[in-house]
């Protein structure tokens, strides 16, 4: 974890709700996708932990969405403005463990921290495939960025309107080896089922202090509790333990 100060390169809307934010600044806390930062906000008590879309040497890119007071200040905020952060915290997905064809799968919001998964898994040699599930047309974001990387990219939405309807496990390919999930815990659940092999799962989850220290987060596991904020957000399927 390190404390860094980011400047505000830009925050653009990607749809009515759902802002692109780039961030200049140090980046060497972060070692693998599936990471997340926390942001000081100014007038709010606690941070708001926001997962990492894509990173680089130079800076930052986190996609939002606007759901309350904190995200809401975000979305007003404009290039050269500083933001104070937290970076590298979480434990991130671990790309070794998957075989040559990938499957991610994001819901909404989950969507961000796929694409710098993806890229990841790309430039390993793996085959992608991706599947994004949003409720309507007007809330798809990012389905262009996936195909740039060169991942095979099936669209969901459950008024169906656009691409396939229903979620995103009605549009699960024959083969895989192994798969990657982020979204909200119903999603989550549902990929739990419908898949037969292994993979990682990287949860939302409301966080005090975002590294660990408040047990604010705790999930319990085959092994006990977990944190998501310090041993997740992403766990192992096998470990998982779903509450009814």
């Amino acid at each position: 974890m390190k404390q860094c100060i980011f400047t505000i390169e830009k925050n653009i809307a990607l749809t009515e709700s759902v802002f692109e934010m780039r961030l200049l600044g140090d980046t060497s806390a972060f070692s693998r996708p599936g990471q997340f930062l926390n942001i000081r906000l100014e007038g709010l008590f606690l941070r708001r932990p926001i997962s990492v879309c894509d990173y680089d040497e130079n800076g930052l890119t986190i996609v939002y969405k606007v759901v309350g007071m904190g995200t809401a200040q975000l979305s007003r905020m404009h290039p050269g403005e500083t933001l104070d952060l937290l970076t590298g915290l979480g434990n991130g997905y671990d790309t070794a463990k998957c075989g040559d064809h990938a499957l991610l799968l994001g819901g909404g919001v989950g969507v961000p921290p796929l694409y710098g998964l993806c890229k990841t898994l790309i430039a390993e040699g793996k085959q992608v495939s991706v599947v994004l599930g949003f409720n309507t047309k007007e809330e798809v974001f990012y389905e262009n960025e996936f195909r740039a990387l060169g991942a095979d990219v099936t669209v969901t939405t459950v008024d169906g309107l656009y691409g396939i309807k229903g979620f995103v496990t009605d549009a699960l390919p024959e083969r895989y080896d192994y798969f990657f999930t982020c979204g909200p815990e119903p999603m989550l659940k549902a990929v739990d089922k419908a898949t037969a092999t292994s993979g990682q799962f990287s949860f939302e989850e409301r966080m005090g202090c975002g590294f660990g220290a408040c047990m604010g987060c705790s999930c319990k596991t085959v092994t006990g509790f977990k944190r998501i904020c310090k041993d997740g957000p992403v766990l192992e399927k096998e470990e998982i333990l779903w509450e009814s």
